[in-house]
C-alpha cells in the first residue's frame, strides 16, 4: 500500500498533489480547518437518484442489496466523462460550502451534477467521501510513510517528517511542499503557528509513585480534572481559537474565550487546559458527560449559563511569537504563572514538585477527595512532545489503587450491538460489542451491556441507529461467534472500565475485558485515537 502511494505521489502534478492527499483521506482539508460536507445517507441516495434518473426508492433497494452507496452509484452511472483532480476537488469543496436555507436541496443537485460528469468507477468513490465511507484503509501515518518512500525507497525518513507534522498537523501541505522543494527546504517551510494545532501532550501509565520517581526523577505533581482537553490559540485583537484533542475547531463552544485578552499578559500564546464544567449554583465541577453539552453549535448563550465552564490551564507551548515546545516542563510552566492575571474563568493548576513517591500519593488522595480523577505527574525537564512516548507525562487514576480493578479505563470503538430481551429489547439495544486499535484494523475485546441506566441504554439506541452499517466494515476483525445482530461505522467512542484483562481464544484481540462496564460516551475522541492493542498489551503486564 504504501509502496503504490509512493508512486502515485511521485507522479502527481504539484498543483494536485495536496488535493489528492486530502481526498485519498476522504475529506477536502486536515480537521481543524473545519471543511465537512454534513451529508447523511439519505441525501446521498437522493442524489443518485436525482442522477442517473432512478427513484429514490430503486436506489434504496439497492443499497439494501449492496450495503455500499459506492457501488450503487456505479451500477446505475452510464457517464463516461473525466474530471481531473483538481476540477473534482474544486466542485466538492463548493459543495461542502454551501449552507443556509435549502443548502441541503443544493448539495443534493451540486452531487448529482459531479456524478453525471465521472465514470462509474470515479463515481463508486466520489461517493463514498461525502458520506465519510472511503474506506482505503490509509491514515495520515501512511501518507507519511509513502513520502519517505517516494524519496529514499524506505520509511527511514518517517520520523523526520512526523516530527514536523506533529505542530504542523496538514500531510496534504507536507507532500507539496516536500514535492516542491526536497525533503530539508520542504520540510522548514513549517512552523508553529498561531491557528494551526500541534497534536497534543498525552499521558502514559506507571503502577505505582515508586516506580514513577524511578523512571522519572523530580516531578511536578498536578490535579486531573474530568473535563474537554483544549488548546486555546490567542492572538491579541483578534478572537481566540479552540481545538479538541483531535484537532476539531470548537471555538464557537466557548464564548467566555473572548474575555481571554483582559486576562492575558501577551501579544499571542497556545494555552494547553482542560475545560471544566460548573454547577452554577454551587459552583462545583459537574462531570464530563455534563461539560459535553456545550458541544451544540445553537443556543449557545443558553448552554452556557446551563453549564458555565472554568479552564484549567497547565501548560504554555508558544508564547509571543517564539515556540516553547523544546523549552523544559517548569521553564513553560514559569513563564505560563507570569502571564495571568488572577480571574474566576482561566486557571492556571496548582503544582507540587517533588522526589518523594508518598507525597505523590498523598497528593492523589487529597485530589479523589474533592472528585477530582487523582493527579497527573509530569517530569520537570521534559519537553512538549506530542502523543504518548516516553515517561513525561503519567496518570495515577482512583482505580490504580483498588484492588481487583484494571489500572485504567480503555478507550473502544463500538462495533455492533443486539437488542437483546426484555426490557432492554424495548431500548433498541441490550448490549454492544467494542473494539480496540490494531494497525488499520478494530479489533474486538470485549462485550457490554452493564453499567448503563435506563437513560443511557436509550441514548446508546438513538447515537448506534445514526451509524447503522448495512454491512460488517471492512476494517473489522471479528469472529463469527461473537457477531452482533447489526453493525455501526466505527465513530463512537466509548471509556470502559474493567476488573482485568484475561486471554480470550474469541476475541480477536486475543485478549478480553472482564466484567466490562461503560464509564461514558468519549464525544471528544476521534476513532482513530480510541486505545491500541499495544496499550492493552502494556495494560495486561502492568496487571500482572
Amino acid at each position: 500500500m504504501t509502496k503504490i502511494l509512493a508512486n502515485l505521489f511521485s507522479k502527481m502534478d504539484l498543483l494536485e498533489s495536496d488535493k489528492t492527499v486530502n481526498l485519498l483521506l476522504g475529506r477536502l482539508a486536515p480537521s481543524y480547518k473545519s471543511v465537512v460536507f454534513n451529508m447523511a445517507d439519505n441525501m446521498m441516495i437522493a442524489a443518485i437518484a436525482h442522477a442517473f434518473e432512478k427513484s429514490e426508492k430503486e436506489v434504496k433497494q439497492k443499497y439494501r442489496e449492496e450495503g455500499d452507496l459506492g457501488n450503487v452509484a456505479e451500477t446505475f452511472s452510464v457517464s463516461s466523462g473525466r474530471l481531473d483532480i483538481i476540477q473534482i476537488y474544486k466542485q466538492l469543496l463548493v459543495t461542502a460550502n454551501l449552507e443556509g436555507e435549502g443548502s441541503q436541496d443544493e448539495k443534493v443537485n451540486k452531487m448529482a451534477e459531479i456524478l453525471k460528469s465521472v465514470d462509474s468507477l470515479s463515481a463508486r468513490y466520489l461517493v463514498r467521501i461525502p458520506v465519510g465511507k472511503l474506506r482505503l484503509g490509509f491514515s495520515d501515518k501512511t501518507m507519511i510513510d509513502a513520502l519517505s518512500w517516494m524519496i529514499a525507497g524506505d520509511k527511514s525518513l518517517s520520523g523526520r517528517i512526523k516530527k514536523v507534522y506533529e505542530y504542523h498537523p496538514d500531510v496534504g501541505a507536507l507532500v507539496r511542499e516536500v514535492k516542491k522543494h526536497g525533503l530539508e527546504k520542504g520540510l522548514s517551510k513549517f512552523k508553529l503557528e498561531i491557528g494551526t494545532p500541534v497534536l497534543p501532550m498525552l499521558a502514559a501509565r506507571l503502577k505505582s509513585p515508586s516506580e514513577m520517581i524511578s523512571k522519572m526523577g523530580e516531578v511536578s505533581v498536578e490535579p486531573k480534572f474530568d473535563g474537554l482537553r483544549v488548546l486555546i490559540h490567542f492572538q491579541k485583537n483578534t478572537s481566540p481559537l479552540a481545538f479538541t484533542r483531535n484537532l476539531n475547531e470548537v471555538s464557537h463552544m466557548f464564548p467566555e474565550l473572548e474575555s481571554l485578552e483582559k486576562y492575558l499578559k501577551a501579544d499571542s500564546a497556545m494555552l494547553d487546559c482542560e475545560a471544566v464544567g460548573l454547577d452554577p449554583k454551587t459552583a462545583k465541577m459537574v462531570d464530563f458527560q455534563t461539560t459535553m453539552q456545550r458541544r451544540r453549535k445553537h443556543d449557545i448563550s443558553k448552554s452556557q449559563k446551563k453549564v458555565p465552564l472554568r479552564f484549567q490551564i497547565f501548560d504554555l507551548v508558544y508564547l509571543n511569537n517564539k515556540s516553547l515546545i523544546n523549552d523544559g516542563y517548569l521553564s513553560r510552566r514559569e513563564k505560563l504563572e507570569q502571564i495571568f492575571k488572577k480571574n474566576q474563568t482561566f486557571w492556571v493548576d496548582e503544582k507540587t514538585i517533588t522526589k518523594d513517591p508518598e507525597v505523590i500519593k498523598k497528593k492523589h488522595q487529597q485530589y479523589l477527595d474533592k472528585n477530582l480523577e487523582g493527579v497527573i505527574v509530569k517530569k520537570v525537564n521534559a519537553k512538549y512532545v506530542p502523543g504518548r512516548t516516553g515517561w513525561r507525562w503519567v496518570k495515577m487514576k482512583e482505580v490504580e489503587e483498588a484492588a481487583g480493578k484494571l489500572s485504567d479505563t480503555v478507550d473502544a470503538v463500538i462495533l455492533g450491538f443486539s437488542r437483546g430481551r426484555g426490557k432492554r429489547a424495548s431500548f433498541g439495544v441490550g448490549q454492544f460489542l467494542a473494539g480496540i486499535k490494531k494497525a488499520d484494523k478494530y479489533v474486538s475485546i470485549t462485550k457490554v451491556g452493564t453499567g448503563l441506566t435506563d437513560r443511557k441504554f436509550k441514548e446508546l439506541a438513538k447515537r448506534l441507529e445514526k451509524i447503522k452499517s448495512e454491512k460488517k466494515p471492512r476494517e473489522y476483525d471479528v469472529h463469527s461467534d461473537l457477531e452482533p445482530e447489526y453493525w455501526v461505522e466505527p465513530k463512537q467512542v466509548v471509556e470502559l472500565a474493567a476488573d482485568e484483562i484475561t486471554k480470550s481464544p474469541k476475541h480477536s484481540a486475543g485478549l478480553a475485558l472482564r466484567f466490562p462496564r461503560l464509564v461514558k460516551f468519549r464525544d471528544d475522541k476521534d476513532p482513530s485515537q480510541a486505545t491500541t492493542l499495544k496499550e492493552i498489551e502494556a495494560l495486561h503486564s502492568l496487571q500482572s
